[in-house]
């Protein structure tokens, strides 16, 4: 076992797989002959495409298949792609497990598809993720070393490797998806399960493809999840009830998440998992105290019927697909709006509290201001997108 153990945990095996779909690293370069470039060269020699570099956030890609220039003080991690097919497939794989798709494929569940199954959906995956991150940080496990592995991403390269949060994500959204309306909707059960396997099958396979996780990483992401998925299953309808929780629920929504984002913990160095972890939690924070918000103050009227019902799947019509882009745009807006505002409050009175210069970026690192601000401004988009946004569909004839 320990030795099956190694052999998924090394960084030759999730060489072997960016190999095989047509990843490669550039030959090193050394001084240009008759003004050649010998990386260029030897890739046309090789057959193998076009030199592109891992720069930017989540590493960029070939820009019409040409060498790019970056930053002198950029870290740049030279690669070939020979198979462009694998290469958009799992960049774009990877991309749905990171920030930009849970902010914008939530809200959008929460606006046109199901705000219920929205909440349950969100607060699950907040207690998945927030065991994920703080797993890495206590057992500190590398991520695949470079070389050989070829490193597409450079954002979370500090971060420690074991489990893959995205592996965790994307199973727990697809499978929380999966069973919340099997009972609710109807629909071919083993057209959702191939869904759902696809989906989160493609993310895993996308962080050993951009060299960010071991294969044991990935593995282990996906058996937390299942055994955190059957633990919690139970209680689940618990979840469907909250917003009918006591006066005093809103004081545990807030006092908890913030008391665990302050004491989570303290890595040898500068890492961007505290600060997406406090925004995880904050984030759930909102979105549950926006649902006892609504119930409290008689702002939403309650489910026809208690969960789960079975619906039919209404057809998608062109009104529906307009109705619901603009109830999506609408929504997104104000929550960049009140992101923004809310953000730059935060920061200025945290600032001043402190005595902090405001042009100084690297102050935000520091657990005092990084926790505070990002829990203040990720608990008010929640609530944004949970009360005031319905608020403003209402307002504007959109519901």
């Amino acid at each position: 076992m320990a030795e099956l153990l190694r052999s998924l945990q090394d960084s030759q095996l999730v060489a072997r797989f960016q190999r095989r779909c047509g990843l490669f690293p550039a030959p090193e370069e050394g001084p240009p002959e008759n003004g050649a470039d010998p990386a260029e060269d030897a890739a046309r020699a090789l057959g193998l495409g076009h030199l592109s570099d891992a720069n930017g956030k989540g590493g960029g890609g070939p820009a019409n298949g040409l060498r790019r220039v970056s930053a002198p003080q950029a870290s740049v991690q030279k690669y070939i792609v020979k198979n462009y097919f694998y290469y958009y497939l799992f960049r774009f794989s990877a991309a749905l497990g990171q920030e930009v798709f849970y902010i914008t494929f939530l809200p959008f569940t929460h606006w046109n598809i199901d705000p219920y199954l929205s909440r349950r959906l969100v607060i699950i995956w907040v207690l998945v993720m927030y065991i994920g991150q703080m797993a890495k940080d206590i057992l500190k496990w590398p991520r695949p070393f470079s070389p050989p592995v070829v490193k597409l991403e450079k954002r979370v390269i500090a971060e420690y490797g074991m489990p893959s949060t995205h592996a965790m994500a994307a199973t727990t959204i697809s499978f929380t998806l999966l069973i919340s309306t099997m009972d609710r909707y109807q629909y071919p059960f083993v057209l959702g399960l191939l869904m759902a396997v696809v989906f989160s099958t493609l993310v895993c396979l996308s962080r050993v493809y951009t060299g960010m996780h071991t294969v044991l990483d990935v593995l282990g992401g996906i058996l937390v999840t299942a055994v955190l998925i059957v633990l919690t299953y139970p209680a689940w309808t618990l979840i469907d009830r909250l917003d009918s929780a006591s006066p005093l629920f809103p004081v545990c929504v807030i006092v908890v998440p913030f008391f665990l984002c302050y004491n989570y913990p303290v890595s040898d160095c500068y890492s961007p998992t505290r600060a997406d972890t406090t925004t995880i939690l904050a984030a759930g924070a909102g979105v549950t105290l926006g649902f006892w918000i609504n119930h409290f103050f008689q702002l939403v009227s309650a489910p026809a019927e208690s969960l789960p019902v079975i619906q039919n799947i209404p057809p998608l019509t062109t009104d529906m697909v307009v109705l619901g882009l603009t109830k999506f745009v609408v929504g997104i807006v104000l929550i960049l709006l009140v992101r923004q505002l809310v953000q730059n409050l935060s920061l200025q009175v945290l600032y001043s509290w402190f005595r902090v210069v405001t042009r100084n970026k690297e102050a935000r690192r520091r657990l005092e201001i990084e926790v505070p601000y990002k829990f203040v401004t990720y608990t008010s988009v929640g609530i944004c997108a949970t009360t005031f946004v319905p608020m403003l569909h209402r307002f504007l004839g959109l519901l």
